[in-house]
């Protein structure tokens, strides 16, 4: 694979949840916001990286699901937030607002792609490209982007793509140790209830 990531560890955080995912409809680039839950969530995860400690720097998407989620976090952590276009989600063209479908492992492996998205190999060096950028900045960093965009990144960091990402669960993504080809991929257990 010619995507490599930088060998840095960092933060990883999908955005809250929405309406559309509630639902279980695809997003993409549709600009959808964060519904109650997805603001709860979004304020849950915030305590908990408050609760770590240590981030110096946050990158996120700057789709409003993902900016929002990022806004919260930044403020529990008294930081700013730098936004990348590359962290954006992928463009899903005509599957956007459709029920998410069984489409997702052709789409990986480069078969189907649907008509007017984006495709896995082109999502892959992008996400792989701005989380270099992010890491480059001083650390540790946060990353605050999106599901289809983590699957992404799961193929470059070693793992099975087709996995979906929690709402708004912190993971240290740490480069691989002692001989290990996978990076290790460590969600961290949610902060109390306020």
């Amino acid at each position: 694979m010619a995507e490599s990531l930088t060998p840095i560890p960092f933060w990883f955080l999908r955005h809250g949840e929405t309406d559309w995912n509630a639902q279980g409809l695809s997003q993409g680039r549709t600009d959808i916001p964060l519904n109650a839950v997805g603001l709860a969530q979004a304020e849950r995860a915030a305590r908990t990286l408050r609760g770590i400690g240590g981030i110096a720097t946050i990158i996120a998407s700057p789709l409003v699901r993902a900016r929002r989620t990022a806004e919260i976090a930044a403020e529990a952590l008294g930081l700013p937030v730098v936004f990348d276009e590359g962290l954006q989600e992928v463009n899903f063209g005509e599957q956007e607002g459709k029920p998410m479908g069984d489409w997702y492992d052709d789409w990986i492996a480069g078969t189907y792609t649907p008509a007017g998205a984006e495709d896995f190999a082109t999502l892959l060096a992008r996400a792989v490209a701005a989380v270099n950028r992010a890491t480059a900045k001083p650390g540790p960093v946060l990353v605050v982007a999106h599901g289809a965009l983590f699957r992404a990144l799961r193929l470059a960091f070693g793992h099975e793509p087709n996995v979906r990402t929690p709402n708004a669960l912190p993971i240290r993504c740490t480069p691989p140790a002692g001989g290990a080809k996978a990076w290790d991929l460590a969600p961290v257990a949610l902060a109390a209830e306020a």
